[in-house]
C-alpha cells in the first residue's frame, strides 16, 4: 500500500480508531503530533482541498463550542490565522499520502484512493461512543479550558 502521514492529538480515541483501521489496509503510517507541528498557513491550506472554511474546524474544540471562535463567519485568512495560532481548532485528522492531503475522516476522494470503505452508519470522524470523549479537546496540556 502506501506511505500515509498522519497527524492527530494524542489521547484521541477516535485517532487511534483511524490509524487502526489505515494500519489494517496496509499502509505504513507516520504519526505526527498535531498540536506539536510548526504550522504555517502555506503549509496548512492544502489539507482543505475545496472544503467551506466551516468545515476545517474541529467543532469540539473549547474555543468553538464555547462560542469564542464561530466557523461559520470566517474568511479563509482568519481562519487560517486562527488555526496556525491554535492547532486545536484544526479538524483532525491531517492525513497527507501520496493520493494528496485531507482533514477529517470522513468519506470522500481521499479516503477512497486509500481503499477505505466505511459503512452508512460508520462513524469514525466523531470522537464518542455516545458523546464527545472529553480528552479528545483538551489543551496540549491536558488541562481543562
Amino acid at each position: 500500500m502506501s506511505s500515509v502521514v498522519f497527524y492527530e492529538k494524542p489521547g484521541c480515541l477516535s485517532n487511534a480508531k483511524q490509524k487502526a483501521l489505515l494500519a489494517s489496509l496496509g499502509h505504513r503510517l507516520t504519526v505526527r503530533n498535531l498540536l506539536a507541528e510548526t504550522w504555517t498557513v502555506a503549509r496548512l491550506r492544502p489539507f482543505f482541498g475545496d472544503l467551506p472554511v466551516a468545515d476545517w474546524f474541529n467543532p469540539t474544540a473549547p474555543r468553538i463550542k464555547q462560542g469564542e471562535v464561530r466557523p461559520e463567519t470566517l474568511d479563509e485568512p482568519t481562519a487560517l490565522a486562527l488555526m496556525v495560532d491554535d492547532p486545536l481548532l484544526i479538524r483532525r485528522p491531517l492525513i497527507e499520502s501520496e493520493y494528496g492531503r485531507g482533514c477529517g475522516f470522513e468519506p470522500g476522494p481521499l479516503l477512497t484512493a486509500l481503499g477505505v470503505t466505511l459503512a452508512a452508519d460508520q462513524d469514525l470522524q466523531t470522537c464518542s461512543r455516545s458523546g464527545p470523549d472529553p480528552r479528545c479537546d483538551l489543551p496540549a496540556d491536558g488541562a481543562a479550558a
